[in-house]
């Protein structure tokens, strides 16, 4: 099955959404769980063709507003609009959405040719069509040998690929998918993320993927959207939201990092640089508006971090921890501690005086942000 043999997305006009298109639409949607306020006043604009991520911790609303969307909840406030259609009030099955959840609910008593093609039938689609509908799904997401099996003799990876395909096969204008790889070993998921970005560009359906794994994100994503709290803390493409990020939230959740607070010594432009007392001075772009004399919160990613043995400097080697290719340090310089990420055989030893300097074109600055 190629691109070109892709299911038709069922849209208001009748034909084929082009890509680029407004496929989903929030304005100033909120929702309250008594006393917890789990999304607070987003508003957001999802393309057609799009493979969106809502990205955040646990508690952050992004699940909320993923069932918000499918109409598994109700907003308090707001619109919520499907193909420019206000979708408000209506439930999941009138909604042209599916969604694939973390547990894949397939039906244990039937094969895998029935699980997929269960939706249709219910549907009341004609079994000859159900049958190639079905057998194009599998040869997309490469399990056409798996047809006659049940659930309970299918490897995780291969369940995963019939929960989608069975969500797939119904031709959603837009498929939700809340934490789907979340139950699979480290291996399958990364091998999975590589496939639900294929499968996506083949299919061309408007994913909407929720997540609290940074890599995967970033792995998978034409946009992040970052969530804190309830609300939209940034979005943006992978590397604008890891390179250039607006918040020391942002920051400190997409990848690792060192968020150090200072004080601003100098401002000209966009750059500023500030006093991290025993780390020194370091120079940086701004992510907010700062002058000089305001707290500082400055990001500084461990891999921009060099290290070099120097007897005399007051920084010390804590700890050391083997990654794969490289090896964490763990470095003490007064009552601050940094993480830094060296090269294997560098022979840095656990109270080693060292010093450091850092790439001043990665290092961002923020304004200090309330506990």
């Amino acid at each position: 099955m190629t691109s070109s043999d892709a299911p038709v997305l069922p849209v208001a006009d009748g034909g084929r959404a082009a890509v680029g298109d407004t496929a989903v639409t929030l304005e100033g949607v909120r929702k309250r769980y008594g006393d917890v306020l789990a999304v607070d006043d987003v508003s957001l604009d999802v393309r057609a063709g799009e493979f969106l991520t809502l990205l955040g911790p646990s508690g952050c609303g992004k699940t909320t507003t993923l069932r918000l969307i499918g109409g598994f909840e109700q907003p308090d406030r707001g619109a919520i609009r499907i193909d420019a259609r206000d979708v408000a009030g209506e439930p999941p099955y009138r909604r042209p959405v599916n969604t694939v959840f973390q547990q894949y609910a397939l039906f244990p008593h039937l094969d895998v040719r029935r699980n997929i093609g269960y939706g249709l039938r219910h549907a009341g689609v004609d079994g000859r069509e159900i049958a190639r509908r079905v057998s194009d799904i599998m040869e997309l997401m490469q399990i056409p040998e798996v047809g006659d099996r049940r659930p309970r003799q299918l490897s995780g990876g291969q369940q995963q690929r019939v929960a989608l395909a069975r969500a797939l096969v119904m031709e959603p204008r837009v498929l939700l998918l809340d934490e789907p790889l979340g139950s699979l070993d480290y291996k399958l998921r990364k091998d999975m993320q590589f496939e639900l970005k294929r499968i996506h560009r083949e299919v061309g359906v408007t994913f909407i993927y929720v997540t609290h794994d940074q890599e995967e994100a970033m792995t998978m994503s034409d946009r992040i959207v970052v969530m804190n709290r309830g609300r939209i803390e940034q979005q943006g493409g992978p590397e604008e939201i890891f390179d250039r990020p607006r918040t020391a939230f942002v920051a400190d959740f997409i990848g690792d990092t060192n968020v150090v607070d200072g004080v601003v010594t100098s401002v000209e432009g966009d750059h500023a640089t500030v006093d991290l007392g025993a780390l020194g001075t370091v120079g940086g772009s701004l992510a907010t508006s700062l002058g000089v004399g305001d707290t500082a919160q400055v990001s500084i990613r461990p891999n921009d971090v060099r290290v070099e043995v120097d007897a005399a400097a007051a920084a010390i080697v804590e700890e050391t921890v083997l990654v794969g290719g490289h090896v964490a340090m763990k470095i003490a310089c007064g009552e601050t501690s940094v993480t830094a990420n060296v090269p294997r055989g560098k022979g840095l030893e656990p109270g080693t005086a060292v010093r450091l300097d850092v790439d001043s074109e990665r290092i961002r600055i923020f304004a200090r942000e309330r506990a």
